[in-house]
């Protein structure tokens, strides 16, 4: 595992590649929307190498509150610009601490402990489920990208990851290309789950 990087290695990189407040939010704001969907995935398949993936976005996440706690300290001039920054310094906070929530969660997995029934039972079981499917052979999804496909929108289920043989994708863009036995993982309503399952499978062959 890599070291942590120091004080001054972390303020360095901030002033050389000078990232604005606005860029360090948004990546927070992506990160945060993901790692949760992310840590019960880990659950619900019982993955530690998800489980690995989100510890390593939870670091990412400290590393980024603390990046935008230097920047809005740089760019104080006076009471005024201190003010108006703190509610930046707070959405910061609060998107850091739904993070760390998210590593509590991928710590049962590695620690051994996401095999009991009932912890499987209430994510499939909850109004907003999950659902792991793999591609067939005889599916439409095989050979297209998930933009041509729109899932959130043509069935309401939106694919947190994918997994192709060992290999995890976990912020899966719209040019990626489904492949015959891609490991999908969604989240979304029963129904939407439901017509997910249906495609993967070939059961249903039009979206």
């Amino acid at each position: 595992m890599e070291e942590k990087e120091t004080v001054e290695e972390i303020f360095e990189e901030i002033v050389e590649e000078k990232k604005t407040l606005k860029d360090m939010l948004v990546e927070m704001k992506d990160i945060s929307e993901s790692i949760v969907d992310l840590a019960y995935s880990a659950l619900l398949t019982n993955s530690k190498a998800l489980a690995d993936v989100v510890v390593e976005l939870e670091d990412d996440m400290d590393k980024l509150k603390y990046e935008i706690e230097i920047k809005a300290m740089l760019a104080s001039r006076n009471t005024d610009d201190a003010r108006d920054l703190t509610g930046i310094l707070h959405v910061a906070q609060a998107a850091e601490l739904v993070s760390n929530a998210a590593k509590d969660i991928a710590d049962v997995v590695q620690r051994g402990e996401a095999d009991h029934p009932l912890l499987i039972s209430m994510i499939q079981e909850a109004d907003e489920t999950m659902t792991k499917v793999i591609v067939q052979k005889k599916s439409i999804m095989v050979g297209k990208s998930l933009g041509q496909l729109e899932l959130a929108t043509n069935t309401g289920a939106y694919v947190v990851a994918i997994k192709r043989g060992r290999k995890w994708n976990y912020r899966p863009t719209k040019r990626f290309r489904v492949n015959e036995e891609d490991f999908l993982i969604a989240s979304g309503s029963k129904e939407a789950t439901e017509i997910l399952e249906a495609l993967a499978s070939g059961k249903k062959r039009k979206l």
